[in-house]
Order: structure tokens, then C-alpha cells, then sequence
């Protein structure tokens, strides 16, 4: 795009000392806000014996402490605030595998540099000023929604707050409201493509011209369809609860070469998952992010679980983050929506008529990706005591934690163990054979 450096922000047009020094000065203060005012970093810097003063150069934050997710559900629901919790003004939440979410809070401030991010994000992309942005994720205590919905108003943008779910509404509005930008999950914008072709549409005459796709990992074989069957430029964007939400990163149009991270809010590194080393520059580990600039709630060092590899900087001086190429744990994301086996078991502990012996299935069925919980029946369990309990799984997994699965109730002791023990996930899904 021959005007894409034209519309740079303050932020974008620094130069690399500009940025490390921006950075070390910013991430001095953070450091100082969490200690001084999150007792849970105080007590972590003091064990780990150091202090804010002790970081006096990039390098320097290695010596600090990470943060995990543990930390911050064994901190719910606000010990992890660093401003009194009347200048919190908004709360987002994501579930947790014990029955405590982790819950994160913005101020007045964060809730803006959120959204010049996510319009940062946008425009980046491909949007514009006065283009209309049909956002369909989610909309609550999910970021997604809410996260690209204010930043698309701070470009300039018309909103269409369509959220999930109404595919064929969906199609329609698209057709009638004709947007520029579509924001979705990637697995989402193929049952749209597919509700296009049911219902006799080209998808490639919309108006669409845009897709900002995240919530969870794609392919390159995914973005490749995407494009050829819709006619648009469809890039990937990142984010996550802990660190902010949508707009920590985000793939630039001109390139669609990795994620440029916004490192003047976000300093990234990547870890050795076993170790927790710092990783050199192109060596694929775990990411950890450390906020510079939040005010409710700074991160130190989060631990995010998701691999990748950080690379030099091409569309922007930021450097850039691989697409995002698994986890290293165990969370499954179905459908955008983050799931861990300790959830479902919590449910099937407290359903009669099932044992507490569980599998978790993933597959594609079509377009979507969709997941079976296979659990074991108690043995001199009626076929009507099978049967409720499938239907109860079903209910208490849609209202905990927001996601459809299948629900097989299979015979005593017949699924697959292992030196006693039961694989809880087994992935069915075809492997991409795509550039990752």
C-alpha cells in the first residue's frame, strides 16, 4: 500500500534507539508500579532478591520473576489490581480450570491505549478511517468483542457489532451493510464462506476486502483458501486477556510475514518452556510478554504458553512474532474459546452415572472444529442414566465455560490408558502441510 507509511503514528515512526530507550524507561516505571503497589510482586521480587532499580538495562528484566496464570487465578478476583478498585472501569474475564476465571481490570488510560492499539492493529491490516468493520467475536467478558469493537470507532470506523452465532443473519448483513473489514475467528469466517455458497452468493463480489482473523491458531493453507474463495486480504492478529487483549501484535498487510509486535507497549521474549533461558532472536520458544504501559494491572513477565520465534522487524521498526505454531500445555481452544481437560473433569466428577475416566476427541467436521467428550459409564448404569448424563455434560459445558461438544457415554474401562492412565486429548484434526 503506497500510503501505509503515510499513516504511521508517533509510535511507529521511532527509530531503534528511540524505541530501546522508550522501552527501558518505560518498562523502569512499570516495574516500580507493580512492586510498589501489588504486594504479590513485592513478595515475588523479594524472593527472587530484586528490585525495579536493578533493571537498568533490557537485558536486565531476565533476572525477574515470571508470572503465570496460576498466579493470577490464586490472586482472584483483584489481588493483582495496582490502582484502588473505584478507577477500574472496566472487567474482562476469561474461565478457569479450578472455578476461578482470571479476571483483569483497565482504567481510563489502559481502556485507550487498548484501543489505539487495536486501531493501530487495524490499520495495519488494511483499514481505514470511515470504513465499516463487521466484528464478529464474541462480545462480554471475552476480550475479543469489546477489544476490536472500540478500536475500530478509534480509527474512525463504522462498527457493526454483530458478535456470534446467526450465520445466515450474519451473511445478510454483511450483504446489506457492506463492510470493509471483517474481524473473526478464522474457523468462523469458513462456515460464513460456506453459508455464502449455500444460500447462492459469490463470497468474492461482498464488499469485504479485509480479514483480521484471531482467538485462535490458523494455517497458511487456511489463510491461502480464505483469500482465494473471498477475494480479500485475510491477516492474523494477537492478543490475550493477561497482557490486554486483541492488539498486542499484529500482521501488516504489505508483508503478511509474522505478527509486528507493538514493543512500545509490550515487551516480548522468548523462553526456553523447560528451562525459562531467554532464548536467542529467531529460536522458537515460549512467548512471555511484560506490559509497559498498563496502569490496572501490570504483567512482569507473563508466561503466555503459546510457541513461536521472534524475528527482526520488516513493515515496522517492532520486531515480529511466527504465527503461532502450538502451546505447551495442554489448553485446547475450540472455536476461540479457551478449554483445559481439568474443566471438563470437574464436570464429569459431578455427574452421576458417569465414572471419572474422560477423553477428549478433536475433529473437523466440515469447516468448524469440533470436540467429543468420550466418558466412562459406571458400571450397572442404565441406558436412561446414560442418556441423562450425556445431556447434563452437554448443558454444564455450554453454561461453564461457552463451547458445543458431543457427549459419548462408552462402556466401563474401555477407553485407551496407558500405564494406567487415561490420554486425555487426542487430536484427529488434520495436520497443516502449509508454511507455518
Amino acid at each position: 500500500m503506497a500510503d501505509a507509511r503515510e499513516l504511521l503514528d508517533a509510535g511507529e515512526r521511532l527509530g531503534p534507539e528511540e524505541l530501546r530507550a522508550l522501552q527501558l524507561e518505560r518498562l523502569r516505571a512499570s516495574l516500580r508500579h507493580a512492586y510498589e503497589q501489588v504486594p504479590f510482586y513485592r513478595e515475588s521480587f523479594d524472593k527472587a532478591g530484586i528490585r525495579p532499580e536493578d533493571c537498568r538495562s533490557l537485558e536486565d528484566l531476565a533476572r525477574f520473576p515470571f508470572t503465570t496464570k496460576a498466579d493470577l487465578r490464586e490472586n482472584y478476583p483483584f489481588g493483582m489490581f495496582a490502582v484502588p478498585r473505584e478507577r477500574i472501569r472496566r472487567l474482562h474475564a476469561s474461565s478457569g480450570t479450578t472455578g476461578r476465571p482470571t479476571v483483569v481490570g483497565y482504567t481510563e488510560n489502559d481502556l485507550s491505549m487498548w484501543a489505539d492499539m487495536v486501531a493501530r492493529s487495524i490499520r495495519a491490516a488494511g483499514g481505514r478511517p470511515g470504513d465499516v468493520v463487521h466484528v464478529a467475536y464474541g462480545y462480554g467478558l471475552f476480550t475479543g468483542g469489546l477489544g476490536a469493537h472500540y478500536g475500530a470507532e478509534r480509527l474512525g470506523c463504522t462498527v457493526v457489532p454483530a458478535s456470534g452465532g446467526m450465520t445466515a443473519r450474519q451473511v445478510q448483513l454483511i450483504q446489506d451493510l457492506a463492510p470493509a473489514v471483517i474481524m473473526v475467528t478464522p474457523s468462523y469466517m469458513l462456515t460464513l464462506l460456506d453459508e455464502f455458497e449455500r444460500q447462492g452468493v459469490d463470497p468474492r463480489t461482498t464488499s469485504l476486502r479485509v480479514g483480521i482473523f484471531g482467538a485462535e491458531p490458523w494455517t497458511e493453507q487456511m489463510r491461502r483458501e480464505i483469500e482465494e474463495r473471498f477475494a480479500i486480504d485475510a491477516v492474523d492478529i494477537y492478543g490475550l486477556s493477561e497482557v490486554v487483549g486483541p492488539g498486542v501484535a499484529q500482521e501488516c498487510a504489505e508483508t503478511k510475514d509474522g505478527l509486528t509486535v507493538w514493543e512500545d507497549h509490550f515487551y516480548p521474549e522468548v523462553i526456553d518452556p523447560v528451562t525459562g533461558e531467554v532464548l536467542p532472536e529467531g529460536e522458537r520458544g515460549e512467548l512471555v510478554f511484560t506490559s509497559l504501559t498498563k496502569e490496572a494491572m501490570p504483567i512482569v513477565r507473563y508466561r503466555t504458553r503459546d510457541l513461536s520465534r521472534l524475528l527482526p522487524g520488516t513493515a515496522r521498526v517492532f520486531r515480529r512474532m511466527e504465527k503461532i505454531s502450538g502451546r505447551s500445555d495442554d489448553l485446547v481452544i475450540l472455536r476461540g474459546v479457551n478449554l483445559f481437560p481439568t474443566q471438563i473433569e470437574e464436570i464429569v466428577l459431578r455427574t452421576p452415572g458417569v465414572a471419572p475416566h474422560f477423553q477428549l476427541r478433536l475433529t473437523r467436521t466440515g469447516r468448524m472444529d469440533s470436540l467429543t467428550v468420550r466418558a466412562e459409564a459406571r458400571a450397572g448404569a442404565t441406558a436412561e442414566a446414560r442418556q441423562a448424563a450425556a445431556r447434563s455434560i452437554v448443558t454444564a459445558v455450554k453454561d461453564g465455560i461457552g463451547v458445543s461438544v458431543d457427549v459419548e457415554i462408552v462402556e466401563p474401562e474401555s477407553l485407551e490408558r496407558s500405564v494406567g492412565k487415561i490420554r486425555r486429548i487426542v487430536d484427529l484434526r488434520p495436520r497443516d502441510t502449509g508454511q507455518g
